[in-house]
């Protein structure tokens, strides 16, 4: 797969257990550590863990892509997946306002999810 297939995967897994505000951002030209960063908020600590859940469930059995590491399950506050070319984070909304990912990688340039192919109900 390629990073803007993975972004895609992700995205598409992370809106079928609804997750809020699912920003991605390429990063390529900013940073050696990965493409893309895809950023999203859940409800609730048990909303963490159902994103990050079926997002690894569904890149290993739907797209055969296994993440190469993880962080923050225990917290269930903020949760990391690196799948090299893509790093997605599973924020609660405090932490997601406390961390300003979308601030900290502002030079990055937004993808809308329509320019990966992702159509959303209004």
């Amino acid at each position: 797969m390629t990073a803007q297939q993975t972004a895609k995967a992700i995205c598409e897994a992370l809106l079928e257990k609804k997750g809020q505000d699912v920003q991605v951002l390429q990063v390529e030209r900013l940073t050696e550590l990965t493409e893309y960063l895809v950023i999203c908020s859940a409800t609730s600590t048990t909303q963490v863990k159902a994103l990050a859940d079926n997002v690894e469930w569904r890149l290993k059995y739907d797209h055969e892509t296994l993440v190469h590491h993880t962080e923050g399950f225990e917290s269930n506050q903020w949760v990391l997946m690196d799948y090299g070319c893509v790093v997605l984070h599973v924020f609660m909304p405090e932490a997601r306002k406390f961390y300003n990912l979308e601030n900290m990688w502002k030079d990055g340039t937004p993808v809308p999810l329509a320019e990966l192919g992702i159509k959303q109900d209004k």
